[in-house]
């Protein structure tokens, strides 16, 4: 069953999106050489605190923290910890989410940390980021969910191999094992949203105002596999190529997506692709 939306709810789903937004912004600032991921967690912590929001992460399945850091061959789910210290030329995938009046917003993204990074990997976040637009992108009424799948895979299958590295083997790899996923009064709903496209899974529910999903893809330097460490949460991937992770939430409106988390809502980046972002009800 997929749940959809009236304009009020998708009004207070943007109230939550905007406080994952100002929590991606906080841990930008954070994310530098020397600091721990815990200190991120920390600073997410406060932003929660500031806007009388709560955590949807804390405690979700026993997660122990607000957010999930993960760097560099860890591909999602990495726990914050004092021990985890940032160094110049990581990689790290902030993943996060706030709930305002048991309404839920969810977002990811890569962020760089220090400078010098390697071309491969400059190439990874930008592929990863644009596959997730180009999602967006095709979230229009009648489309299928399997159109948004089908968007982010040919996206993705349609770069240039990246460069080989340290880092790489010189392909991308759609993460295989995690998806987005529907959002709403839970943070994970039906649909799973898979990012390539699945014969086995047919065409998916048909997309309508009140849709909501998170559009969340995964890409590393190599597999599309992976596995999960002992601490029963942290996935990596099982060849040790970086991956990267981005993820906005999004409502279908009558006047086309919205998303949730970002602070335009979308309107520049979806102009790029020709798509008119739905009007900010909180404008």
């Amino acid at each position: 069953m997929v749940q959809i939306k009236t304009p009020e709810q998708i009004a207070k789903m943007r109230e939550a999106g905007l406080v994952v937004a100002a929590i991606h912004a906080a841990t930008r600032e954070v994310a530098v050489p020397g600091a721990t991921t815990k200190d991120l967690d920390e600073a997410a912590r406060k932003v929660l605190a500031d806007h009388g929001a709560k955590s949807n992460f804390l405690g979700y399945g026993g997660f122990p923290a607000t957010i999930c850091t993960s760097v560099n061959e860890v591909v999602v789910h990495g726990i914050p910890s004092e021990e985890v210290v940032l160094k110049d030329g990581d990689i790290i995938s902030i993943d996060c989410g706030a709930v305002i009046d048991g309404w839920h917003g969810d977002a990811a993204y890569t962020a760089f940390v220090g400078s010098g990074h390697a071309p491969e990997l400059i190439e990874l976040s930008r592929v990863t980021e644009e596959s997730m637009w180009h999602g967006i992108a095709a979230m229009k009424n009648g489309n299928r969910l399997v159109d948004v799948s089908r968007a982010i895979e040919t996206y993705i299958r349609r770069q240039p191999r990246p460069a080989t590295g340290e880092h790489s083997l010189g392909k991308f790899g759609i993460i295989e094992d995690y998806g987005g996923h529907g959002i709403g009064t839970e943070m994970h709903m039906d649909p799973h949203l898979l990012n390539y496209v699945s014969r086995k899974r047919g065409k998916g529910p048909r997309l309508v105002p009140g849709f909501c999903l998170a559009i969340e893809p995964m890409v590393s330097l190599g597999t599309p596999r992976t596995e999960v460490l002992e601490d029963d949460w942290t996935v990596i991937t099982t060849d040790g190529t970086w991956s990267s992770h981005w993820e906005h939430s999004v409502a279908l409106t009558e006047d086309g997506p919205l998303v949730l988390t970002a602070p335009d809502g979308g309107r520049a980046k979806l102009a790029e692709l020709g798509v008119t972002a739905a009007p900010d009800p909180l404008a």
